[in-house]
């Protein structure tokens, strides 16, 4: 019997520069989710890969001084490097330089055009270089890019358009009859709510005023823009042609059971990708999901401040699995995640070294202490076994329950709670109680057999997120990895085998000062590597003054901590998120222009500073009671103003 196909694909990484642990966290969630469905007896396609065309691109090399192409060959390397370093199980690397891709790409552009999707026009708008992305003044926010809030710069151009209202009908009705199509909920209702439903413009499709990307072929001057180029690898990787030669790839693999990608670009994925495919005459993707962002915690990531978290950074200090713990544990399922050195540390010490390593380490130290090494099952048994039975037999439904949902973070927490019921088990029956008594043995060897059995079922569910770590607990152990089938019985462990004489440190406990330590003398390093010494201090923003106030009229002003308690996006708006900011023992609903720089669900939980006796007004027809205080930089980027020390809600700003 013939395996079941399960294709899963990551966004293609775009080779603008080194990705940090942010960009990681995605290759190694679609590493975990593609190990898994194996495990469960999938035939995996699992393909990644790199964005290499683009404005942004030519500019990028040229101030290195080498070719467009020198340029994204070295960048390439170094993220296939990094997936490779997170020992990520991809079958497909990709790149949007590839010949087979360009070709298929300028054969598709043709077929498009020729069937009359795409016509030639003339655009003048305002373009946003980091996103790529065309805009009319209509769409701006604040006269800014509406997807990352930086300025955009007018643009006149030659250029081809798709007409994507065209196919806008269709794909509603296939989002509503597929409600599994874009996950989470939350992204489906931004997508229908603020771009679908208020009727979508045609795109443009081509370039004229650069030259580094794939040519129109029957029109030369024109490079083919970057969303048309970069979406297509999902096919194109599979031997996709235009002219009906596929490969066996794509007639087995397509369409596509999981596109994996950040929520920044689910606009793409599932607009403009489905409204392609639909067009080309393909089936559609079964589900997109658009993962939340893993943030540092003491502000965005950033190479000025010198704070930017690279996976082999943190590979170099705890470990490659580590690593993977912890931006697979830590990231919501829903809103962003949050990392710290001091947070990486206490979830080494509690979960890695204490709640697995020093399990595993007890039980096969008592192993060898009592045995010589040697498990074996006695058949001596009390009430505490049952409970242990029952949670290890479960937890594989449990986890695949939750990863079914895709909910990664909640299944490693299922595995883990059985590590944790083992050492319950150990605290229940104390084996070194057991071991004074002479004709309490058996008993003694039926708890130990019982905790090893168990730690390999654990073990053997751990492996696709830590596939080093359960491979090393196998070994030392003396048993092997469990089938899906096998997580169904307990006792399957060979009685009479013997663990190892010495075991081994899975995971040693780390101390947060020298760990901080180390951080900033590797900080200190590459900041002089970087030549970030020449740079005597942190830019500045001067803006226009306005005319004093008297400390009676400042006096007037109230400022109060609150927290924001529920938030949602103000329909009839563009920029506006609805608050309700709870403020001492009242809460007030306030209105922010802020949509293009927090989503409501970041904004849930935070103390935020707040203009409480700003006199009540309606914005886009829904009432605000106060105002919500931000800071902007040069840039157009707003950052909430939050206490810097914890504070209650209502805490007097003076």
């Amino acid at each position: 019997m013939s395996k079941k196909p399960y294709y899963i694909t990551t966004a293609i990484a775009y080779t603008s520069g080194k990705p940090h642990i942010g960009n990681t966290y995605e290759i190694v969630l679609a590493d975990a989710i593609a190990r898994f469905k194996r495990k469960e007896g999938y035939d995996v396609r699992f393909q990644t890969g790199t964005d290499e065309h683009g404005q942004k691109i030519e500019l990028k090399a040229e101030e290195a001084g080498v070719s467009p192409k020198e340029f994204v060959d070295q960048t390439a390397g170094e993220i296939k490097r990094i997936w490779d370093l997170m020992n990520t199980s991809y079958d497909k690397f990709i790149r949007t330089t590839d010949p087979d891709h360009e070709k298929q790409v300028q054969k598709i552009f043709k077929k498009l055009y020729d069937q009359g999707d795409i016509y030639k026009g003339y655009y003048e708008g305002m373009y946003c270089t980091p996103c790529e992305s065309f805009f009319t003044e209509s769409q701006l926010v604040d006269g800014k890019c509406p997807d990352c809030g930086r300025p955009c710069q007018p643009a006149k151009e030659e250029a081809y358009f798709f007409k994507m209202s065209k196919y806008a009908d269709r794909l509603i009705q296939y989002i509503n009859e597929h409600p599994e199509f874009i996950q989470p909920e939350s992204r489906k209702n931004e997508m229908m709510n603020n771009f679908l439903l208020p009727g979508l413009q045609d795109l443009c499709v081509s370039r004229t005023s650069f030259s580094w990307g794939i040519p129109v072929d029957f029109d030369p001057k024109h490079v083919v823009y970057v969303w048309l180029d970069a979406l297509t690898n999902y096919i194109t990787g599979l031997g996709y042609d235009v002219d009906g030669d596929n490969d066996a790839l794509f007639e087995k693999y397509w369409p596509a059971d999981l596109h994996l990608i950040g929520k920044d670009i689910i606009r793409f994925h599932t607009i403009y990708w489905p409204i392609f495919l639909m067009a080309l005459d393909l089936p559609l993707p079964k589900q997109v999901f658009g993962h939340p962002w893993l943030l540092q915690g003491d502000g965005k990531m950033s190479k000025s401040k010198g704070n930017v978290i690279y996976a082999d950074d943190m590979a170099d200090m705890f470990g490659v699995d580590a690593v993977r713990y912890f931006v697979l544990h830590e990231m919501p399922f829903e809103n962003d995640g949050v990392i710290t050195w001091e947070l990486i540390v206490e979830r080494m010490n509690s979960d890695l070294a204490n709640t697995l390593g020093n399990l595993v380490n007890r039980t096969i130290s008592m192993s060898n202490k009592y045995f010589g090494g040697v498990v074996a099952n006695c058949g001596v048994t009390d009430g505490f076994d049952k409970d242990l039975i029952t949670v290890a037999l479960s937890t594989k439904h449990n986890v695949i329950r939750k990863m079914e949902k895709l909910r990664v973070a909640d299944a490693m927490t299922e595995i883990f709670n059985l590590f944790k019921r083992c050492n319950k088990y150990i605290d229940e029956t104390m084996p070194w109680a057991l071991a004074k008594d002479p004709e309490k043995k058996e008993r003694l060897s039926t708890v130990l057999y019982n905790l090893v059995e168990s730690i390999t079922i654990g073990a053997s569910l751990l492996a696709p997120f830590m596939p080093e770590t359960a491979q090393r607990i196998f070994k030392q152990l003396n048993s092997s990895e469990r089938t899906m089938d096998e997580l169904e019985m307990f006792g399957l462990y060979k009685s009479g085998n013997k663990v190892v004489e010495k075991p081994e440190i899975l995971f040693a406990r780390l101390d947060v000062k020298e760990v901080l330590a180390k951080v900033e003398e590797m900080y200190a390093s590459r900041a002089q590597a970087e030549g970030a010494e020449d740079a005597e201090e942190e830019p500045v923003i001067d803006i226009e003054a306005k005319p004093e106030i008297t400390f009676e009229e400042f006096e007037k002003m109230q400022f109060q901590v609150g927290e924001i308690i529920s938030c949602d996006a103000v329909k009839k708006s563009k920029k506006l998120l609805c608050s309700q900011v709870k403020i001492g023992s009242q809460v007030k609903q306030i209105v922010s222009g802020i949509k293009a720089h927090y989503t409501p669900e970041e904004m849930v939980g935070k103390k935020v500073m707040v203009l409480v006796n700003l006199k009540p007004a309606k914005l886009a027809g829904v009432l605000s009671e106060g105002m919500i205080l931000c800071t902007e930089d040069e840039n157009g980027e707003l950052s909430l103003m939050v206490p810097e020390k914890k504070m209650p809600a209502g805490a007097e700003i003076c």
